[in-house]
């Protein structure tokens, strides 16, 4: 009887052992897997799509009749910079971090099949760090590739989903002095003026977040390029109904960071005072006070914006700014202009049916009656939202004018 039990108990440690044993057996080295850095959609041109091989479907099956573009960026083995100063080649175009390739298809899935066709290796997504559309694919129903992207596993929810202005494959090829790595250079930018309090915090995830909350509509970083190399953060792209609607100036970023109350300051604006000239203002700090109320019916919104700045520049060396009552002054005429700014960009996605400041939210959180008797889904904030009432005041405190000769 202990003969059996012994020999029972080392079957069991046996067969538990086999466990820890089978770690490695579906490894594939990181060589032999084809990283995607970067991906950028455009809708396809007829010419385009008369190059699309049979790889999916073939020529007698009914298709869809849009279709798009993908350029995807891989990256090289043994070929992306690891540090400052290293990956250096001299061999020119052949010593290229990426390789970028462009194929076609009906729909992202469609396209990206069609992509492993022409490489070697299996793609992996995991590394994916920038997405890149056209304003052409943000303005039609991104319901398809929104499903392809949240569906798939590989894809970080802290990727960067951008709208270009004009061809977004020009972003794959664009050449920065700064940065070897087109994707990791756009991916620097993008935390950079995060950072810098250029730009909200808007990765993947909350875009999707935004998009599925009945009280707030999303927005997108809009950015255009310049010379091949430079990279302008133009403005936000914001959405209605699953399709980019319309854009806003870089400066009303700032705005819209103020009414969110987003910390650090990161514009500096430039404006003229009725009495002493032309100045500029750095924001250094802000923050914002909201209450809600419901008015005659309808959602009543107070904003009280606060700032701290620096007075950066006075272009009138004629009019001296050496007293308090000066430095008000420009804090007035600050609140006065900066107030339109403010309150035309809260006006224009009113007209727009477009809350990506999420008053919306708001309402469903402190007047929980109102909400479930007049919203039953987010169409109907939708509509509801332009003709909110919006009430906005600015106050600016001027902590320093810097230095200067006495």
């Amino acid at each position: 009887m202990k003969r059996v039990r012994k020999f029972s108990s080392a079957i069991a440690a046996l067969a538990i052992l086999t466990l820890f044993l089978t770690g490695c057996w579906d490894e594939v080295e990181i060589e032999d897997r084809a990283l995607v850095l970067g991906l950028s959609i455009d809708t396809a041109s007829p010419e385009e799509m008369a190059t699309e091989e049979q790889v999916t479907h073939l020529d007698n099956v009914k298709l869809p009749g849009h279709a798009i573009s993908v350029t995807a960026q891989i990256a090289v083995p043994g070929r992306v910079p690891l540090g400052p100063g290293s990956g250096s080649s001299s061999d020119g175009a052949k010593a290229s971090p990426v390789w970028v390739v462009t194929v076609t298809g009906h729909t992202l899935d469609d396209a990206m099949n069609n992509l492993q066709q022409q490489i070697a290796d299996p793609r992996y997504l995991v590394h994916l760090r920038v997405i890149v559309i056209s304003e052409a694919i943000a303005r039609g129903n991104m319901d398809e590739l929104n499903d392809y992207l949240r569906r798939n596993p590989e894809i970080r929810r802290r990727t960067w989903l951008l709208v270009s202005e004009g061809r977004a494959s020009r972003f794959m090829d664009v050449d920065p002095p700064l940065q070897r790595v087109p994707t990791l250079y756009i991916l620097s930018m993008m935390e950079k003026a995060v950072a810098s309090g250029k730009f909200p915090r808007d990765y993947l995830g909350r875009f999707w977040s935004a998009e599925s909350k009945w009280g707030q509509s999303a927005y997108l970083p809009y950015v255009a390029l310049r010379d091949k190399e430079n990279i302008l953060i133009e403005g936000l792209a914001y959405f209605s109904g699953n399709r980019m609607i319309n854009t806003t100036k870089p400066l009303e970023i700032g705005a819209f960071m103020a009414i969110q109350g987003m910390d650090p300051g990161g514009y500096s604006t430039l404006f003229t005072t009725r009495e002493l000239g032309t100045v500029v203002i750095k924001i250094n700090r802000r923050f914002t006070k909201t209450t809600s109320s419901i008015r005659d019916g309808k959602p009543y919104f107070k904003y009280e914006l606060y700032f701290e700045g620096d007075l950066d520049e006075h272009f009138d060396s004629e009019k001296p700014i050496s007293t308090s009552a000066a430095l008000q002054q420009i804090e007035q005429e600050f609140n006065t202009q900066i107030r339109g700014v403010v309150s035309g960009v809260i006006k224009q996605t009113q007209l727009d049916h477009s809350d990506i400041f999420g008053m919306g939210e708001l309402i469903r959180a402190r007047h929980p009656g109102y909400w479930k008797q007049h919203i039953h889904g987010k169409k109907d904030w939708e509509e509801l939202y332009s003709s909110v009432g919006v009430d906005v005041s600015l106050h600016m405190h001027l902590q320093r004018v810097g230095l200067k000769d006495r």
